[in-house]
């Protein structure tokens, strides 16, 4: 007899400790999808800011590329220009120099050297306008030729950047149709649930979806005497009603959650506080819902709260009966949204 005593309170131990790390596990899990999905969206709003960014700064090179290419064009005429003034110059330059040597009066030698050097210093100053519009037109070349490879840069950056956004509006997509689909899936869990349990609710029984889950709150007085952790009659009737429902929707998890009120517990026994009544409560309802063998153990986790998580916090006796309740999550498998975040 103390064996059995002993191999049960081992596996009492042993139960409430891996559900305790199970129950943790998927409140990590599905908090983690949530802040994915808002994460991604966020990066798209960052993605998008990014694009429109680098298309106003491709409107303005192409601006300033359109501006280079106009002053390299009205350059490369004026340097024509004086090419062609320069080269009449010369020749100009050609003749009077042949006259002067023909021409043997004092006066016309003067007047043709005086013409020469008005012409010399006229060719010098289109020379050096020359030489300054070349060199402008080099630089004119050069600055277009970096702003050409600039804007190479920022298109290639924008077909860059805009692969990644249509792969980052892809995943979201995908995402949020998963969400969408497991938000359907428990707003119509949630009814068949309801019309599974249209006889308790009400009557220490509720039905209510939040955060993308269905909680089903049962009230102390459907399920136990005070202090026991053997499920009443009226109980069981409920819980078998919800196992079939469970038998046919096979990718629902299910944690079960036992809390008391802040009373100390003064029973004997196997249970020392609430903590332990709190997790005997949860596993006694395990046992009954896994009577429908069509239910997988590994979908179900049993959780002790103890009078740690009320719903209200005063300290009178309706208080403590609104406390006094057992709850019953039912939350999405989550499967297929770890599979596609893990594929980044």
């Amino acid at each position: 007899m103390k064996k059995v005593l002993f191999v049960i309170a081992s596996m009492a131990i042993l139960t409430s400790c891996v559900t305790k790390k199970q129950y943790n596990d998927v409140l990590a899990s599905e908090k983690k999808y949530y802040e994915e999905a808002q994460n991604a969206k966020k990066e798209l709003s960052s993605q998008k800011a990014t694009i429109e960014d680098l298309n106003a700064e491709i409107d303005r090179l192409n601006k300033e590329i359109e501006s280079l290419k106009s002053d390299t064009l009205s350059q490369s005429k004026a340097i024509y220009s004086l090419k062609d003034d320069i080269a009449k110059l010369n020749s100009l330059n050609s003749e009077l120099t042949e006259k002067l040597g023909k021409s043997k009066s004092e006066e016309e030698v003067k007047i043709l050297l005086a013409n020469l050097q008005k012409l010399q210093d006229a060719l010098q100053a289109k020379e050096a306008e020359l030489n300054s519009l070349e060199r402008s037109l080099e630089e004119s070349k050069r600055e277009l030729s970096a702003k050409q490879a600039n804007l190479e840069q920022q298109q290639s950056l924008t077909a860059q950047q805009q692969q990644e956004l249509n792969e980052q509006n892809a995943k979201l997509k995908e995402l949020t149709d998963i969400l969408s689909k497991k938000d359907s899936l428990m707003r119509e869990l949630k009814n068949r649930v309801s019309q599974a349990l249209v006889g308790f609710e009400g009557n220490g029984l509720a039905v209510t979806n939040k955060n993308g889950k269905v909680y089903v709150s049962l009230d102390e007085q459907l399920l136990f005497k005070s202090g026991k952790w053997d499920v009443d009659e009226k109980g069981v009737n409920a819980l078998e009603n919800l196992s079939k429902v469970l038998a046919e929707n096979p990718d629902i998890h299910v944690v079960i959650e036992g809390h008391t009120d802040n009373i100390p517990y003064n029973g004997s026994g196997q249970i020392t506080d609430n903590w332990d009544l709190s997790v005997k409560r949860a596993t006694a309802i395990v046992r009954i819902i896994l009577k429908n063998r069509s239910i997988d153990p590994t979908r179900i986790t049993a959780s002790g709260r103890g009078e740690f998580m009320p719903i209200d916090k005063a300290n009178t006796s309706e208080a403590r009966q609104k406390n006094r309740r057992t709850e019953i999550i039912l939350s999405p498998n989550f499967d297929e949204l770890m599979n596609l975040l893990s594929a980044e």
